[in-house]
This record gives C-alpha cells, structure tokens and sequence, in this order.
C-alpha cells in the first residue's frame, strides 16, 4: 500500500504522462462518477497515458432549484467538454444499463463520488474497481464523509484509493493520502480541497496498479465508522446541543441541507456562525443580544449567527436582521427530537439495499 504524505496538491502533470513499463496498449477504462468532487479526477484520468477512457457514466440530469431545471451533473458537463461519451442509466444494476457498459469492453472501472452500487460484473474486471473516498477509511465510511469529518471535530482527514468490493467502503486499501484540517473549512471547500487531493493520488498510483506492483493491504475494523445520507430535517440546530458542536453543523452541512431555526413557523437558515461564552441567565432555544450582534443560547455557549437568510429573503448579517426585526429577542426556537448526524461506529457492515437517494438542490 501506498501511503503519501499530507499535502494539500496534487501530483505533477508529468506523473500522467509516463509510459507503463512493458505494457503496449493503455487499459480499456470506464469512470463513474457525478459530483463536484468527481470532476478533477476524471480531468487526470482521462489525461492519463496509463488508460484508454472508454466512457464516463454518470447520474442523468435531474431537476434542480425553485424551476425546476432539469441540469445535467457536474461529471456530464466536464466529460462532454473532454469530448469523451456519456452513459446515463437510472441505474447501473438494470440489465441493459450493464450490457451497455460491458460492450465497451473495459478491464477497469475508476469511481468517485457515483452513488450508486456498482455491480459484481464491475468489480471482477481484470484490473477490478478503483474507489477515491475522501475519508481516512475505515473512519468515515459512507455516503457523507466530509461533512462528518467536520462535525466530528477532527483535524486530519484524507483520500482514500480502494480496491472495491461487495461491501459499503470496505475494501483494501490501494493508497492513502493524509490532509491536516485547519477546523474553520466548510464543507464545500474541504471537498474541493480533497478532489485535487484524489485526483493526483489516482494519478500517481495508476501505472503501479495496472503494472501488480501494488499489493492492497485489508482496511482495519478497529475505529471503523458509518455515516449516512443527509435530510432536511437534519439541518435544524438543535440548542440543547453545545454552541460549539452547532458551528461545526452550519459548516458541515454547506450546502445541504442547510442549517436553519424555527421561529413561529418561518425558517431562518443560518450561513455562518460563532461561538461566544453564555451569560449568567441564558436559556437554551432562546435568541439574545451578543456584542457581536444576534446569538441564539444554547446548553454550552451561544451560537452567534454571523450571516442568516430569513425565508424568502436576501443573506444578511444577524446583527443587520435583529435590527429589522428586534422582537425576535427572548423567543423560543422550535426543536426536534432528532439527534445531529454524526459518527457513530460500523456494526456489521453490508452492501445497502437500494441506491443513495440523490441530493436535492
């Protein structure tokens, strides 16, 4: 197993361009992939001299926003600009949608970011299935691990190359790359921090890969955790939860699905917070003056609400929204019996029995 260093960068434009030693003709490779953590692995992947990118497959457009427009995934949008060919099934276990890709007759499948269980015609290839998982598994298996990551408070995450199988996250180990975390990243930004992470870890670990030079090493059960797809609901702060475990939400869950208060009904998404100590007399769930403008008290600090939108409104600061609103001072906001979305350990851990729900907008 490969184990890099930690960097933030990726490898050199000229780790793709070496010839593979005592192999004549690039390997047959279809990528499946379509999220935004996708899109710089398949920019190296299909650079890569290593491979021959049949085709990339992907989610189909779905609708996106208020209208409702249908929007092609950000994996089609970069694939079609590389000129190379799009598959889009509902899903990739339908008999025809498989047929379709095992026509192309590809002896490996490189995947990031797909959502959708790859079937064992796929992991069997010759030189099977390669998984970039942004998490240092076992910690963090699952379908969110840069949010968890951050919620969890941790201050290392990383890239995680995986040879596939049957299981959620749970195959061996090709090669890892460790990633400090500063603790003020949103989620947006560690994820894109972490696709050019992946991308020149797949690049730097292709040609040994194809070549058998890498034997991958089993992943450990030990210290193994799952995480699972996000809801709405899972975006409500919950203040009897500590304020600092809610600021790590509001940067966990950028964008989706949001972190939000309930007051009478209307829904103020909070974009950024703080956290501030209590005053002597705070009562969690109630709003209150900070000298940093608005803060909601929580069971352990206050959680200053630096930039709120109010439902149907424009982003703000909460110090500009107390102005136009200054009786939200001393109101309750609702709360849920639902807990935050955390880690929690791998019991046994199976393949899912359906795809991962797709994301909304």
């Amino acid at each position: 197993m490969i184990d890099g260093s930690t960097t933030d960068g990726p490898a050199s434009l000229s780790d793709d361009s070496r010839s593979v030693a005592g192999r004549r003709d690039p390997v047959r490779t279809v990528f499946l992939g379509s999220g935004r953590f996708a899109q710089p692995i398949l920019g190296r992947l299909a650079a890569h001299r290593a491979v021959d990118l049949a085709a990339v497959v992907t989610a189909p457009p779905r609708p996106v926003g208020r209208r409702q427009v249908e929007t092609a995934t950000p994996v089609d949008l970069a694939a079609r600009e590389l000129g190379i060919d799009v598959l889009s099934p509902v899903r990739l276990r339908d008999p025809a949608a498989l047929a379709d890709i095992l026509g192309l007759q590809p002896s490996l499948v490189v995947l990031a970011d797909y959502g959708q269980i790859v079937p064992d015609a796929l992991l069997d290839l010759p030189h099977g299935a390669l998984n970039l998982h942004p998490s240092l598994l076992p910690r963090h298996r699952g379908a969110t691990p840069i949010p968890a990551a951050i919620l969890a408070g941790d201050r290392e995450t990383g890239v995680s190359l995986i040879r596939m199988d049957a299981g959620l996250d749970t195959g061996p180990l090709v090669a890892v790359e460790h990633v400090s975390i500063a603790g003020d990243e949103t989620a947006p930004a560690l994820e894109a921090r972490l696709a050019i992470v992946a991308a020149g870890l797949l690049a730097r670990s292709l040609e040994s890969w194809l070549a058998g030079e890498i034997e991958p090493a089993p992943q450990h059960t030990v210290g193994a955790t799952l995480t699972r797809p996000l809801h709405r609901a899972d975006g409500l702060l919950d203040p009897d939860q500590p304020a600092e475990l809610l600021e790590r939400q509001v940067r966990a869950y950028l964008p989706w699905p949001g972190s939000f208060v309930e007051i009478d009904g209307d829904r103020l998404v909070v974009l950024a917070a703080s956290v501030a100590p209590s005053d002597a007399d705070d009562e969690p769930g109630h709003f209150v003056p900070d000298q940093l403008g608005l803060a909601l008290a929580t069971r352990a600090g206050r959680l200053v609400l630096d930039e709120v939108q109010p439902a149907g409104g424009r982003p703000m600061s909460g110090e500009a929204f107390l102005r136009g609103r200054p009786t939200i001072l001393g109101w309750t906001v609702g709360r849920s019996s639902a807990t935050i979305a955390g880690v929690r350990p791998a019991g046994p851990l199976e393949s899912p029995s359906g795809d991962r729900p797709a994301e909304p907008a």
